[in-house]
């Protein structure tokens, strides 16, 4: 090979390796990648949860009243909790209980989706408004563009919730429809043009609930439990929107307001409605552990649609963070991609992933939101879950990862805005 020829391949590989795109390849940082091999080679460590419970310690320390994990794949499930899930009665977490799970529902609708999808009843790359027509301004957002977060459909959220608890407040009790909420981000500029760069924003999914609805002739509620809550047997998982209620032994949330050394706020009682099929699902940390490892395990999507949902594609500038079709990636430090998805309702946080193979799985959830340390210290977990105890000098941040002590931890992208703790 000529010379000229092996110095341009290696300048090549040393822009890659240093995660910088060159110039001849702009569409690069757009572009789908493969899912990590499914790392089945080597048997996942034995979890470390003497740094897990510490990860929980620090949640609480950032100022959760209570966090709890669970984890599978490493013989009997293993379990820690701490703190309180009801201040007024002083009951201590129990990992047993029910939560809301926020954005993790994204990845149901997702999986809804892809099975309709394979069914052929939606197509990826058919415009939204070819099966919704007219919902919106432009015919270019695809069904793929909603999934990936690329539609470029503004986040209604952010208006909605700009202060945090008056904001609350206003909706806790009140009943939106699908195209109120769709209205709502219409009033708001468009973030990008349709498949140019990627916007974390709630109205995608609430287009993808009306997607599915449209596709499968019933509401969300009825599709979730046919297609994954009977399927998987899955116990204390629901969607109950309009109702308030979380039936059951379940976690008080607790809102932190914007302003500091104010009461927290018990938002346990929503309709939720405001999220819909992008976060009202309500669910338990052993269904969550079910339905992720089912999902990566291959047993909730044909082998084509999984492929479809696990292509995933950088959320920053850095390559640090990926989103696929509905699901998350996150590269631990040692070297080990778990998949899922987190999520953020108000009085609670969420993390649900697995490995590639589903074999080992994470559940984890802190009752309070607008707090972002207390979501980046509940992210430790999976360091501790998926990666073992590790020598001192092997633990360093991976990419994007922010540092907490002793552990480090996994910020991700708000399901819904968080004010006066950045």
């Amino acid at each position: 090979m000529p010379l000229d020829r092996r110095l341009a391949l290696a300048a090549a590989l040393l822009a890659v390796v240093a995660g910088v795109v060159p110039a001849t390849a702009a569409r690069a940082a757009a572009a789908p990648l493969p899912a990590r091999a499914a790392q089945t080679a080597v048997p996942a460590p034995k979890p470390d949860m003497e740094a897990v419970t510490q990860a929980l310690r620090n949640t609480t320390a950032a100022g959760a009243p209570g966090a709890m994990v669970r984890i599978t794949g490493s013989g009997a499930p293993l379990t820690r909790a701490v703190g309180v899930q009801d201040r007024t009665t002083g009951a201590a977490m129990d990992p047993k209980s029910r939560f809301r799970i926020g954005s993790v529902t994204k990845t149901f609708s997702g999986v809804v989706l892809l099975q309709l999808v394979d069914e052929g009843k939606l197509s990826l790359d058919a415009p939204v408004n070819r099966y919704l027509p007219g919902l919106l301004p432009d015919d270019r957002i695809t069904v793929r563009h909603l999934l990936t977060h690329r539609s470029g459909l503004a986040d209604y959220t952010e208006a909605m919730f700009e202060r945090t608890v008056p904001g609350f407040e206003a909706v806790r009790n009140k009943v939106f429809a699908y195209q109120d909420l769709v209205a709502l981000s219409l009033r708001e500029p468009r973030t990008t043009e349709p498949g140019v760069s990627y916007k974390y924003s709630n109205t995608n999914f609430v287009v993808v609930g009306m997607l599915i609805e449209k596709a499968a002739g019933h509401g969300v509620a009825k599709e979730y439990e046919r297609r994954i809550i009977k399927p998987l047997r899955l116990r204390n998982t629901s969607y109950v929107h309009p109702s308030t209620e979380i039936k059951g032994a379940h976690l008080h949330g607790y809102l932190h307001p914007d302003e500091a050394g104010a009461p927290l706020v018990d938002s346990t009682e929503q309709t939720a409605s405001w999220a819909q099929s992008a976060g009202a699902v309500i669910s338990s940390a052993a269904d969550l552990n079910t339905f992720v490892s089912a999902l990566l395990g291959g047993k909730l999507l044909a082998p084509r649609m999984l492929d479809a949902m696990l292509a995933m594609t950088p959320t920053d500038t850095t390559n640090s963070r990926f989103y696929g079709l509905g699901l998350r990636r996150y590269d631990l430090s040692c070297g080990t991609s778990v998949y899922g998805h987190t999520g953020t309702v108000q009085g609670f946080y969420t993390y649900a992933f697995a490995t590639r193979d589903g074999k080992r799985s994470l559940a984890a959830v802190a009752n309070t939101s607008n707090k972002g340390e207390a979501n980046t210290a509940l992210g430790g977990t999976l360091e501790g879950a998926f990666c073992g105890k590790r020598p001192p000098a092997a633990a360093t941040a991976p990419r994007g990862f922010a540092l907490l002590p002793a552990l480090t931890s996994a910020p991700a992208e708000q399901d819904l805005p968080e004010h006066g703790s950045r």
